[in-house]
């Protein structure tokens, strides 16, 4: 069985909006109230997927959930008139960033030898805290096989888990035993802390893991305060390399020298806050970056276009690819309309470390299936959506239909 890593990505759904419901994520707030665009976000989103696969990578695909969730507004009593705020939660679209769909523990990791899934409980955030259900009812699909994946339930909601963009994984090769490396934040500053260490230890005893092999780091508060709600806002790792802002752990020192004691070989690439400060850092989504391995050698990583275009990033991106380093070559992708909404190119996908011939099929995307997807977003998906339309009745069939297309044209329709 060969385990590689495969990088599932959210499709961005029909109902994407920027109504601003993410308390602590700068990008959000600021474009709260403008006009979203979801085909252009969905085209690109799966351009993203395509250019990554161009690269020689496996990519899977994540479906967007059923929208505006009418069962939400049921359970609170509420229609789509009852509160702008509740009906914006109803229509959410954040479920295309994947990297909260989930923590994933590889099998060379786990005493039973199963890749292991348990789906973020997303209790932080009232809009997210509604996606666990459907969401697990996909990875139920994917991940079909016992004999190969455990799927577990989410943590209990007396415990915020915000899944993967908290979670770290370092080893020598992907289908090798790992450094497991889990992130919380503490409660009381500025943001809400959203990472709860009693969750990030709860899922790792129920992975099975190794706790000589597994590290649970506090983020640093400064880190959140400055608008990085997520770990992988800050750093991101693949294989031997952590790659991170001198700010993203309140003990910085003592995180490297126990990333070293687990893995000797471990290459950590620390960026000066003289030469990106943190509000460079969240504004352009340096950190919130793929870290990937290419199959030629080396390692790419996959920016944001923003990344290009800022001062202070763009420099420090030449230098470190003048530095003949580990990492080789910058990869700008164009993920715009998720960018104005919080999210970059790590924020969108879930890495799951697993043999491809393991997982259904319907989850893996190759051009045909990409060329179907992009076929139902041109023909279905809304071109534009103004807050005020989240009431509109033409609007809510437009996307139901969107989404029942998109199910029809890849053969999930047992997920609508």
């Amino acid at each position: 069985m060969e385990l590689v890593e495969i990088n599932f990505d959210g499709l961005i759904g029909p109902s994407h909006n920027y109504s601003g419901l993410s308390f602590g994520n700068l990008a959000a707030t600021a474009h709260a109230g403008q006009v979203s665009h979801p085909r252009a976000a969905a085209l690109q989103g799966l351009e993203k997927m395509r250019h990554n696969m161009a690269l020689g990578l496996p990519q899977g695909v994540l479906l967007p959930l059923p929208r505006p969730n009418n069962a939400y507004l049921g359970a609170l009593n509420a229609d789509k008139d009852t509160d702008p705020a509740i009906t914006a939660m109803a229509w959410s679209a954040s479920s295309m960033w994947t990297a909260n769909a989930a923590t994933v523990s590889p099998a060379p990791d786990t005493a039973d030898g199963r890749c292991h899934l348990t789906p973020a409980n997303l209790v932080s955030m009232p809009h997210r805290a509604h996606e666990w259900p459907d969401t697990f009812r996909q990875l139920q699909i994917a991940f079909a096989s016992t004999a190969h994946f455990a799927l577990h339930p989410p943590v209990p909601s007396s415990f915020g888990d915000e899944g993967a963009a908290n979670h770290m994984r370092m080893c020598t090769g992907h289908g090798s035993p790992g450094l497991e490396i889990f992130v919380y934040g503490r409660p009381g500053g500025r943001f809400p802390a959203r990472q709860h260490e009693q969750a990030s230890r709860a899922i790792a005893r129920g992975h099975l893991l190794d706790p000589a092999r597994t590290l649970f780091i506090e983020q640093n508060p400064d880190a959140i305060a400055a608008g990085a709600f997520h770990n992988d806002v800050v750093a991101v790792a693949n294989e031997t390399v952590l790659f991170c802002h001198e700010l993203a752990f309140a003990e910085p020192e003592a995180t490297y020298a126990a990333i070293r004691k687990s893995l000797p070989e471990a290459e950590i690439i620390v960026v000066p806050a003289s030469e990106v400060s943190l509000a460079d850092a969240v504004s352009s989504y340096l950190f919130n970056a793929q870290l990937v391995s290419l199959p030629e050698g080396g390692m790419g990583l996959v920016v944001p276009q923003e990344c290009t275009e800022q001062a202070a990033t763009s420099a420090y991106l030449a230098c470190l690819i003048a530095s003949n380093g580990p990492v080789r070559r910058v990869l700008p992708v164009d993920v715009r309309q998720s960018m104005s909404n919080g999210g970059g190119p790590a924020c969108l996908r879930l890495r799951v470390v697993a043999d491809p011939a393991t997982i259904d099929p319907r989850f893996l995307i190759d051009e045909a299936r990409a060329d179907r997807i992009e076929q139902v977003i041109r023909a279905d998906w809304p071109e534009m959506i103004a807050p005020d339309d989240l009431r509109s009745e033409a609007l809510e069939a437009q996307v139901v239909a969107a989404r029942q297309r998109l199910l029809a044209a890849l053969d999930l329709e047992q997920l609508g």
